[in-house]
C-alpha cells in the first residue's frame, strides 16, 4: 500500500488514494518550525482490517524524524497509536 504526501504551507496530509479516491487520509497542522499536529484520521470500512490507520501514523513518524520535527496527537487515533508504540516517543511532543 502507497502511502502519498499532501505537505501545504500550514496543514498537509498522509493519504491512501485508489482509483483517484482518497480512501484514508490522516491530516495535520503545523503549528511552528519544530512541531505538527495530527488533528484527524478517516479510515474508509472498505479498507477495514489491513493496517491503514497504523500506516499513516508510521509514515507521519518517518517524516518527523526525517524533518526533526516534534508530533502532538490530538486525533483520539493517532494518540492511542502513540500510547502503543513506545519506539515511537522520540517524535512525541
Amino acid at each position: 500500500m502507497n502511502i502519498k504526501h499532501n505537505q501545504g504551507e500550514n496543514k498537509g496530509s498522509f493519504y491512501v488514494e485508489v482509483d483517484d479516491m482518497i480512501l484514508a487520509q490522516m491530516t495535520y497542522t503545523v503549528a511552528n518550525s519544530d512541531k505538527i499536529i495530527i488533528d484527524h484520521t478517516e479510515v474508509d470500512p472498505s479498507l477495514k482490517g489491513q493496517g491503514v490507520g497504523y500506516k499513516l501514523v508510521e509514515s507521519s513518524v518517518e517524516f518527523a524524524r526525517t524533518n526533526n520535527l516534534k508530533i502532538l496527537p490530538l486525533c483520539p487515533f493517532a494518540n492511542a497509536v502513540f500510547k502503543k508504540k513506545s519506539d515511537y516517543s522520540d517524535v512525541l511532543f
